[in-house]
């Protein structure tokens, strides 16, 4: 028995000779399978067979250049265990294809299952070798854009891990909060140079509508007047700039709809349109200038820049370029307000032991991550009664928190 085997490729579905006899003419046509016969696609049926593989976007087609063992068991598992799926339980008791395909990133026949490119940008730790220059570049440039000294870090891994150990990286090298005291009232005004969450929405917005057929890094630049994050290409061509800079952009389809899935198990992202309007609505209760959104006629690039706020201290350069300072270290004097202060408490009376910072979550029964870190974890970590367990490894998945003395002194005061 003689097998011919032809894998489909990208750029399916293929023409074929209609006929290979030597006086018919070279007539090339597509050709499908109905019932048990192979029949050439005509009208209705060839339109249909071309819209359905034109429609398998790039994040959900099989890679046929990788294997199911280019998947990590590891990666996989914490995952699932970040997410609570039922599956986890499983892991180490399923073939490697079995939960390949439980969790839709393998596919393919049974006698060659391939992996889908979502699981490997997710579940491969080097998955640069089959998307190339799948990164996030972050630049400082201490004079300016147009200076000729500038230092970079890039961050290279799964793309959920890399871009939480960008965005924190960022966090603690170049964020900073600044007190504004008034005379006329004894509350001051807390204000960030660039508010963290809209950096976090504009990082994650630009690593869920990249495109990975691009050889181009996410690319923060960072200067002492404003942070750009810049991907490739730009929004889809449903989009209009002027809606998206009212934050009323409403794309008709998703470049990456498979990686938007994976982000938002992850509460990394909503899915739902919302990351612009949370950068333009971060940036207005920061009291900061308007953030900028820009996109060419040709929708090549997108780009966000939001400007620092006019009374905050500019970023500082970072004691080495090439490491992430190892504590939690305020910039300002802690200053808590009552409202933060009700939430600290609220986190202490919660903590039992070592705990993971879903597990603290959980407890205090909240659903955004997001909100949980920004007006719980982090106001804790930086007053002094929260510790990490792992310091010099701050966004390890083994990563866990305790009281600290101080935060013991807090709680045991709370309950007398």
């Amino acid at each position: 028995m003689l097998v011919l085997r032809a894998n489909g490729g990208r750029t399916r579905p293929y023409k074929a000779r209609v006929s290979l006899a030597k006086n018919e003419s070279s007539d090339w046509g597509y050709f499908i399978r109905k019932g048990s016969s192979t029949v050439r696609a005509r009208d209705h049926d060839e339109a249909e067979l071309i819209s359905l593989t034109a429609s398998v976007p790039f994040d959900d087609r099989v890679n046929q250049r990788a294997l199911v063992g280019d998947l990590s068991r590891d990666l996989i598992r914490s995952y699932l265990l970040e997410v609570q799926s039922d599956l986890a339980s499983h892991v180490d008791s399923l073939s490697e294809v079995s939960i390949g395909r439980h969790m839709r990133i393998v596919d393919g026949p049974a006698e060659e299952p391939l992996p889908i490119n979502v699981g490997l940008l997710f579940f491969n730790s080097e998955p640069w070798r089959f998307f190339p220059v799948t990164q996030i570049d972050v630049v400082w440039f201490p004079d300016g854009a147009g200076g000729d000294n500038f230092t970079e870090k890039i961050f290279r891994g799964p793309i959920h891990q890399m871009t939480r150990e960008a965005l924190e990286y960022m966090r603690r090298n170049y964020l900073n909060e600044t007190i504004i005291k008034h005379p006329d009232r004894a509350e001051a005004t807390r204000v960030e140079n660039f508010p963290y969450i809209a950096i976090e929405e504009a990082v994650i917005n630009a690593i869920y509508h990249r495109s990975y057929e691009e050889r181009e890094p996410v690319e923060v630049r960072i200067g002492v007047d404003e942070l750009i994050v810049l991907s490739y290409p730009g929004p889809d061509r449903s989009v209009q700039l002027d809606q998206l800079r009212a934050g009323r952009a409403n794309p008709r389809r998703y470049r990456n709809r498979r990686i938007g899935e994976f982000l938002k198990e992850l509460e990394l992202t909503e899915g739902r349109c919302t990351g612009i309007a949370k950068i333009i609505d971060a940036m207005h209760r920061n009291g900061s200038p308007p953030a900028e959104f820009e996109f060419d006629a040709d929708h090549s690039y997108f780009m966000v820049r939001l400007p620092i706020h006019p009374k905050a201290r500019p970023p500082l350069l970072p004691p080495s370029a090439s490491e992430v300072t190892p504590h939690v270290t305020p910039q300002v004097a802690p200053h808590v307000s009552d409202e933060t202060g009700t939430q600290i408490d609220r986190l202490l009376l919660v903590m039992e032991d070592e705990m993971r910072g879903t597990e603290i979550q959980a407890a205090l029964r909240l659903k955004d991550r997001m909100h949980f870190r920004a007006a719980y974890l982090m106001p804790a970590l930086a007053t002094g009664l929260l510790e990490m367990t792992l310091p010099d490894s701050p966004t390890s998945r083994m990563q866990k928190y305790r009281l600290t003395e101080k935060g013991r002194r807090r709680r045991k005061k709370m309950a007398q």
